[in-house]
């Protein structure tokens, strides 16, 4: 279930942000914070399994499209397809906007593409 990124589960979202590469120096990761608390374009959103919050999505959005600018899925999870849905959940609440990737995001957008065309 994909719930929006609330202050009090700051940690937590610090902790899932961790698992990017990009994310693990304690300084980045609070830069990467603050501009999802003060921007009001950049949208955090967490994946709860049961009790447990187990995956991280965050977007900048604007009229036209949205980017992806991190996800991740604690690594207990891996192979599981929460990182798929929850950019398919993400595609629901924003219906009339493109996804784009970033450097980061974009292969892991063009395999969920793959799979989902698989699917068809």
């Amino acid at each position: 279930m994909l719930v929006r990124y609330k202050k009090s589960c700051e940690k937590i979202a610090m902790g899932l942000l961790s698992f990017m590469p990009e994310e693990r120096e304690l300084k980045k990761l609070k830069e990467t914070m603050n501009i999802y608390q003060v921007n009001p374009n950049w949208h955090l959103f967490l994946w709860k399994e049961g009790e447990a919050f187990v995956g991280l999505v965050g977007i900048e959005a604007d009229e036209e499209h949205f980017t992806l600018q991190h996800i991740s899925v604690n690594p207990s999870f891996h192979g599981e397809g929460i990182g798929r849905a929850m950019v398919e959940k993400i595609q629901q609440l924003m219906p009339n906007q493109k996804i784009k990737g970033t450097a980061v995001t974009e292969a892991f957008l063009e395999k969920c593409s793959e799979a989902k065309f698989a699917l068809i």
